[in-house]
C-alpha cells in the first residue's frame, strides 16, 4: 500500500496497518480487518433485536447502516483506536476527516458510504469470555474528577457532595482511620465509609442527583470520558460471553440513544444490600452495606491494588437480557 493516501477512507485504513495488533485490544482488530476487507456493494439487511449471534463484524455494520438511514453501502473503513491507549512513547495520535485524535472515547471509528450519504461514526466495545456474562467497566475516575465531569457539564455538585463521595472511595484525609473516633468499635472496613456511612447531606444530594439526572449522567458515563474527544461514542457493541467461532458470536448492539433510554426505563436509582465476603476486611456476618445503582450501572470503589480509591462504574452483568 502506497504511504500517500488517495483519500480519506485510504488514510484510514494506512494508519490502521501502520498501528497494528496490540494485546488487549485483539476483538476490535478483528473487527476493522473485517470491515476493511468486506467486497462492496453489500445491500443492508433489516435487524429486529438488540442480542444477535453471528459474525459481529457484520452485524455491527448491518446495524448502524439501519439506524443511519443508510442504502447500499458503497465503501466502508473501520479504524481501531486501541493502539493510541497502549502506545509506548505516549505520542501517537490520528488524524481522521482533518480531527486531530490523541485519545478517544470511541474503540471503533468506522465510516460508510451509500449512494447518497458518507457518515463517520464511533463505536464502543466491551467484552465478555466468560461461559456466562459478567459486569463490564464502563467508566474509571475519582470522586473529583467524576464530580468535575458533571459541573463541566452543567450539573451542580457542591463541596459537601465531593467529600462524601471522598469519603465513599478512601482518599486520604476522608477514611475512618484518619480520625481515631470513627475507629472505635468499627467492626469492618477502616480504609473507606460504605454508602450508607457518608456525610448524609452529601449522600442525599448525590441520590438527588442520579434521580433527577439520570439520563444525563449516564450519557457523560457512555461519552464524555475526555473534554477533547472529537468522536464520542454513538453505538455500543457488547460481546456477551465465550463464543465457539467468531461467526458464532453473541453480541448486544445498541445506539448510545437506545441504551440510555432502556436504562433509565429498566429503573431509576436505588441501593442494593451486600457484604463484603472475601479478603483481609471480610464483614462480621449480619453486617450488610448498601451499593449505589441507577438503570444498568452500578458505581462502586475500585480497590484494587494500584488504584484502590478510584471511583469505577460498571455495567450490570447480563443487562442485555433484562433491559
Amino acid at each position: 500500500m502506497a504511504l500517500t493516501p488517495s483519500d480519506n477512507i485510504h488514510a484510514l485504513q494506512i494508519q490502521a496497518g501502520a498501528l497494528g495488533r496490540k494485546t488487549g485490544h485483539a476483538f476490535e482488530d478483528k473487527i476493522t480487518e473485517e470491515l476493511n476487507g468486506l467486497c462492496c456493494p453489500i445491500k443492508v439487511q433489516e435487524l429486529n433485536t438488540h442480542v444477535l449471534v453471528g459474525d459481529p463484524a457484520l452485524l455491527l455494520l448491518r446495524y448502524i447502516a439501519k439506524k443511519e438511514g443508510l442504502g447500499e453501502i458503497q465503501t466502508i473503513s473501520s479504524l481501531s483506536t486501541g493502539a493510541l491507549a497502549t502506545s509506548e512513547d505516549g505520542k501517537r495520535f490520528l488524524s481522521i476527516e482533518n480531527k486531530s485524535i490523541s485519545r478517544c472515547k470511541s474503540d471503533l471509528i468506522i465510516t460508510i458510504e451509500d449512494p447518497n450519504t458518507r457518515i463517520t461514526v464511533g463505536v464502543s466495545t466491551k467484552q465478555c469470555n466468560k461461559k456466562t456474562p459478567t459486569n463490564a467497566q464502563l467508566y474509571f475516575t475519582t470522586a473529583v474528577g467524576f464530580s468535575r465531569l458533571l459541573m463541566n457539564n452543567g450539573i451542580s455538585v457542591s463541596d459537601t457532595a465531593i467529600n462524601a463521595l471522598r469519603q465513599f472511595c478512601g482518599d486520604p484525609g476522608f477514611r475512618p482511620l484518619d480520625d481515631p473516633t470513627k475507629l472505635e468499635n468499627r467492626l469492618f472496613d477502616t480504609r473507606r465509609f460504605f454508602w450508607e456511612e457518608i456525610d448524609k447531606n452529601g449522600r442525599e444530594e448525590w441520590e438527588a442527583i442520579f434521580s433527577q439526572n439520570q439520563n444525563d449522567v449516564s450519557r457523560l458515563l457512555f461519552q464524555k470520558a475526555y473534554l477533547d474527544d472529537p468522536f464520542s461514542p454513538e453505538y455500543l457493541l457488547h460481546k456477551t460471553k465465550a463464543s465457539d467461532g467468531w461467526h458464532n458470536t453473541e453480541v448486544a448492539i445498541y445506539s448510545i440513544n437506545e441504551i440510555i433510554s432502556l436504562s433509565k426505563r429498566y429503573q431509576g436509582f436505588y441501593t442494593k444490600k451486600y457484604s463484603v465476603k472475601k479478603g483481609r476486611y471480610k464483614d462480621p456476618v449480619g453486617v450488610q452495606h448498601l451499593a449505589p445503582r441507577f438503570g444498568i450501572i452500578q458505581m462502586q470503589r475500585g480497590g484494587q491494588k494500584q488504584h484502590p480509591t478510584q471511583l469505577q462504574f460498571n455495567l450490570e452483568a447480563g443487562y442485555f437480557y433484562k433491559i
